[in-house]
């Protein structure tokens, strides 16, 4: 199937393809004209990339899972190392955006939102208080 073809298939956009090929995740073969062809088995792989960046893994992250998921030998440990990684860094962006909601509640809620030139907002981010 051709780039458009496997675009639509994949549920990814023609550039995601072509990025996804420039980084080296998937190598698709390319007839006599130069043009890209996927096989099925490069649908599933683009399939498999596109679950592993929904659920926040990067490039390399996703890399690392491709090498697992292509090795006969893998051993499911080294994925459940790499997701839990994930899983910690995730809770820890959890952690600083709650933080920051407190903050930003704190910050609104100091503030009367009137005509005034007078804001807490301000001041507070000026004062660091």
């Amino acid at each position: 199937m051709n780039i458009s073809q496997a675009a639509r298939r994949s549920g990814l956009s023609t550039k995601a393809l072509r990025y996804y090929e420039s980084v080296a995740l998937i190598v698709p073969s390319r007839s006599e004209n130069g043009y890209r062809e996927y096989s099925s088995a490069d649908l599933a792989l683009l399939q498999f990339i596109q679950r592993a960046r929904a659920c926040g893994f990067s490039v390399e992250e996703v890399r690392g899972l491709l090498a697992l998921y292509q090795d006969p030998a893998r051993r499911s440990h080294d994925a459940k190392v790499l997701v839990e990684e994930k899983l910690q860094q995730v809770e820890a962006q959890m952690k600083t955006l709650q933080e920051m909601r407190k903050n930003l509640r704190a910050l609104a809620d100091n503030c009367t939102g009137d005509d005034s030139p007078e804001c807490a907002i301000l001041n507070q981010l000026a004062s660091g208080q």
